[in-house]
């Protein structure tokens, strides 16, 4: 094989017993999952937000954002629950470029696995100790969600993950809600095929071990828009599109119908500005419909402190290194918008 070991990584439990979530914070987060899976059973008919940056690569910055989040979160809790978005693995469409703050704790040096779960793991347990909301992650790697797995509330699997047998099976066995997107190809099917798998119970190989899950309950699914044959980004938040979704999504006699409406990638165009009109383009599609108010339950944005974004040694605080957010003012208006029309 041409594998060459590099270093050797502690397994999840050394990790989660170096670097440990005190019982102050479990419970905190304990109370978090508690009230989200509430709103996912439609016990609770608060909107779900998951908004942050495109990736976390600045703890500084990315503490600021969640603790700006948090004071928003005082004004706005009886109407919205939010989630931040902590994403510390990065996607890359051809294999190129940062891959996030697991593989590269410091973006402008090479990558170091070891050093960037140490850093994700602070990272996020800082984030919760100084605002006590519990964060999202993308499931990029299965493999790797052992080492995260007591410190996240949320967790989505991406567009290019989601027709892995892997990601569904190890989706199963998590018990917290788990949003399936879309593939790139725009197939509700297989989405929807996600989410039924992993609602189900199986056995399977996990890291070193034969394991058997319950299935998850919460899995759901989230529209990101998709890719045609020609390249071109094309949308699925349309109201035509929800009810569309509305109709597969009854058929299929899932669990918890929930949908979360991702307002930027190929629903956006790209065009990260546009978040703030698609959200609200969602909201009226819901207040327009009864099955579509039950269901589309959510959405999910692309914010930091400064708009736009820069390369990985752009120097600005608050910026994203990879794809382009909306800034912290129109975050801010965003939100106590949607909190006055959900």
């Amino acid at each position: 094989m041409s594998f060459i070991n590099v270093q050797t990584i502690p397994s999840p439990e050394e990790f989660i017993s170096a670097i440990p979530m005190s019982e102050e914070l479990k419970a905190v987060k304990a109370k978090r999952d508690e009230e989200l899976k509430n709103i996912f059973e439609g016990k609770d008919d608060r909107f779900v937000v998951i908004v942050g940056p495109c990736s976390a690569s600045d703890e500084d910055a990315v503490i600021d954002y969640t603790y700006r989040l948090a004071k928003i979160n005082d004004k706005v809790k009886d109407k919205l629950f939010i989630i931040p978005r902590i994403y510390t693995n990065k996607p890359r469409t051809t294999g190129d470029g940062y891959k996030g703050m697991l593989h590269q704790p410091d973006p402008t040096k090479g990558p170091n696995i070891l050093a960037g779960i140490e850093a994700l793991r602070k990272m996020h347990i800082r984030s919760i100790s100084e605002t006590h909301l519990t964060a999202a992650d993308e499931m990029l790697y299965p493999e790797n969600y052992a080492f995260v797995h007591d410190i996240l509330s949320y967790i989505a699997i991406g567009a290019r993950s989601v027709e892995n047998q892997q990601h569904r099976l190890v989706s199963s066995g998590i018990d917290f809600p788990v949003g399936m997107k879309n593939p790139t190809s725009g197939d509700l099917s297989v989405m929807l095929n996600a989410v039924h798998a992993a609602q189900s119970s199986h056995t399977f190989l996990y890291r070193n071990e034969e394991v058997s899950t319950h299935g998850n309950p919460l899995t759901h699914t989230i529209l990101r828009g998709y890719v045609n044959k020609h390249g071109q980004s094309l949308p699925n938040y349309h109201y035509e599109d929800l009810e569309l979704l509305a109709d597969m999504y009854y058929k299929r006699n899932l669990m918890n119908p929930f949908v979360v409406v991702d307002v930027n990638h190929n629903n956006s165009g790209k065009i990260y500005s546009e978040q703030p009109r698609i959200v609200k383009e969602v909201l009226h599609s819901r207040s327009m419909n009864s099955t579509l108010n039950s269901l589309v339950r959510g959405v999910m944005i692309e914010s930091f402190i400064v708009e736009g974004n820069q390369k990985p040694d752009g120097g600005v605080y608050g910026k994203s290194i990879t794809d382009a957010c909306i800034g912290w003012d129109t975050t801010e208006d965003l939100l106590l918008y949607m909190a006055d029309h959900v």
